[in-house]
Order: C-alpha cells, then sequence, then structure tokens
C-alpha cells in the first residue's frame, strides 16, 4: 500500500502473444526450406537449450570479436545516446539475458530518466527473470515484457513516451537485403516519427578475421552449427546424423556477409517422417544455416533510408569492429 492506501502498481508485466505459433506453419517451412535451392534451415533452429548454451560459450571465445566490441562501444557512447534522444523507455528487440543493456539503464538512470524497458523476446523463461532482476537493481524502473518473435509480433509492444528502440548484436546480418528492410519498415511502422533507433551492425573488415570468428579452432561454432540437425529430427522425427556432416564458414565477399553450411561427408540419405520428406544428399552437398552480413556507413544509411529512417550518428570504436547506428523514424 501507498501513502493514503491507493495499491501501488505492479512493476512487471509480461505479455505473451507467442502462443499463436502454428505447427503445421512450421513444418511446412521447415520442408520449404530443405527442399528450396540451395536447401537451407533456418537459424533459430541453433536455439534449444544445449544450442543456447553453445552459443553463450561462443561468445566467450578469443576469436568471437563482436560481443565484445559491442559491449565496449556501448559503454562508450551510452551516456550520450540517452542525452542526444532524451529517453526514459527502452524497448529492446532479442533481448535475451538483457546483458549489455544495463549499460544503456545505467546511462538513463544517472540521468534521472529511467521509467521503463519492455524486453521483447521468444523464451517466457527468460523475460521473467530479466524482469525480477532488472527491478531489484533499478529502483522505480517498471518492466513490461513481451513473449514473442520480434519478426512476428512488432504489433504488440506497448507504446510508451519516451522511447528509444534498441536492436543490438548484429542480428540485422541475419537478414538478407530485403528481410531487413521489410522488418524496419515494419518496425518503424511501429513508431512514431521522429522516435529513435539503435542498431548495432557488424562492420566489414578482413575476411580471414571474419572467418576465424565463426570457424573457431576449438570447434564450438562447429558444434553449434550441427546442433541444428539434431533440432529437426525432434521436430520432423527426422534421422540427421550430424556426425555425417562438417562445418563450413564462408566469406560471401559479393554479398559482405559470412555464410554457415553443413557440408554432407558421404552420399546418404535422410528421412524426415513428419514433413513427407526424403533426401538424397551428395557427397559434399550444402545446407545454408546462417548468413551474417556485415555494413559499412554507406551500407547501412542505405538500409535505414530505404526502411524509412534517417541515420543520425555512426558510432564505432577505435578498433573499427563494430559499429553502432542512431537512426530516427522519419515523415
Amino acid at each position: 500500500m501507498t501513502d493514503g492506501g491507493a495499491v501501488a502498481e505492479p512493476r512487471v508485466r509480461v505479455d505473451a502473444p507467442l502462443d499463436t505459433v502454428d505447427p503445421e506453419r512450421e513444418l511446412a517451412a521447415v520442408r520449404a526450406g530443405l527442399t528450396a535451392t540451395p536447401r537451407r534451415i533456418s537459424s533459430k533452429y541453433f536455439y534449444d537449450d544445449r544450442g543456447s548454451e553453445l552459443f553463450e560459450r561462443i561468445t566467450e571465445l578469443p576469436e568471437y570479436y563482436p560481443t565484445g566490441a559491442e559491449a565496449a562501444l556501448l559503454a562508450e557512447v551510452a551516456g550520450e545516446v540517452v542525452r542526444e534522444t532524451g529517453a526514459s523507455a527502452l524497448v529492446e528487440l532479442g533481448s535475451g539475458a538483457a546483458t549489455k543493456t544495463r549499460l544503456l539503464l545505467d546511462a538513463m538512470a544517472a540521468a534521472g530518466r529511467l521509467r521503463l524497458y519492455v524486453p521483447v523476446d521468444v523464451s517466457e523463461g527468460t523475460v521473467h527473470r530479466v524482469a525480477a532482476e532488472l527491478v531489484e537493481a533499478y529502483p522505480g524502473l517498471a518492466v513490461h515484457g513481451v513473449v514473442g518473435d520480434f519478426t512476428e509480433h512488432l504489433g504488440t509492444i506497448p507504446e510508451a513516451d519516451g522511447r528509444l528502440v534498441i536492436f543490438l548484436g548484429g542480428t540485422i546480418g541475419n537478414l538478407d537485403p530485403a528481410e531487413a528492410r521489410r522488418f524496419l519498415t515494419a518496425l518503424g511502422r511501429q513508431m512514431r516519427p521522429g522516435e529513435p533507433l539503435l542498431l548495432g551492425v557488424d562492420r566489414i573488415k578482413d575476411a580471414a578475421r571474419l572467418v576465424a570468428a565463426y570457424d573457431d579452432p576449438a570447434g564450438v561454432t562447429a558444434e553449434f552449427n550441427l546442433n541444428a540437425l539434431r533440432v529437426v529430427d525432434r521436430l520432423t522425427g527426422g534421422d540427421f546424423d550430424p556426425g555425417r556432416f562438417r562445418h563450413v564458414a564462408r566469406w560471401n565477399a559479393a554479398e559482405h556477409r559470412i555464410e554457415m553450411w553443413l557440408a554432407a561427408r558421404e552420399a546418404h540419405r535422410v528421412t524426415l517422417p513428419a514433413i513427407d520428406l526424403v533426401l538424397d544428399l551428395a557427397e559434399g552437398e550444402e545446407i545454408l544455416t546462417e548468413i551474417s552480413t556485415k555494413y559499412d556507413r554507406a551500407l547501412a544509411a542505405e538500409l535505414l533510408a530505404a526502411s524509412g529512417f534517417r541515420l543520425r550518428r555512426w558510432y564505432t570504436g577505435d578498433d573499427g569492429l563494430f559499429a553502432l547506428c542512431l537512426a530516427e523514424r522519419a515523415g
């Protein structure tokens, strides 16, 4: 109870629109990917419990620079971003554990502006855990979580004054150019003219440095990639054998992106009963599992402009590894 007998508003609210997922549509999408040219498995199938654990290990590898480079850059510019935007409400797409997010929350708290945090993530358990941690760490902060896929549930993000939308980690690079434009355009439709967006992008750099980040000598990234086959097997009743594939990471200079593939070590057959599919794979035949597009300032500005945003600030550290784009909704 507050003074005067009024009931205090709860500091945590979590909405869960993800229960609208259609299993038949998901199976159809898996089938469409595996019968496409080239064959594809969506990168979302990396992330069962084992895959999430492997990815956390990847972020700690010396070869995998994006996580540390972005965190160092965010620590450097968070105060300026908060001053520039006047943000009092932070909306994070694909929030995960919200580790780097705390740098922005700290800057907002230091400016006396921190009021609301909106994490959007597919994991309900993660959203609840992060919400509990953050309301404990930041007195007066309210958390309005959304359990959902940010590519499908943008319309469920709550409105608030003083919003800053953030999309970190270089995740925009996992979408091909057309998908990235569609996603950012859809996001812009949920934002008011002038509302700010902070977008993290991995920068174009030496091909050897890039390939090393996605093909570490310890084999952790290879195991992460192969794990997608186990997830698809559970979903489809399939008999993919990860031991019959090898991990491939390749720099595609024309598309300025890293590609991850799974290559068949030998000719063999795979049966996936739930999607009524039999694959006869040739030796060396590859399945695309992930792309990670890299950007320079011109490419990032072009993408933002094509999606209804204006680039206001381009932040990059002295190492030149990663960049943060502060943009605003045009119109």
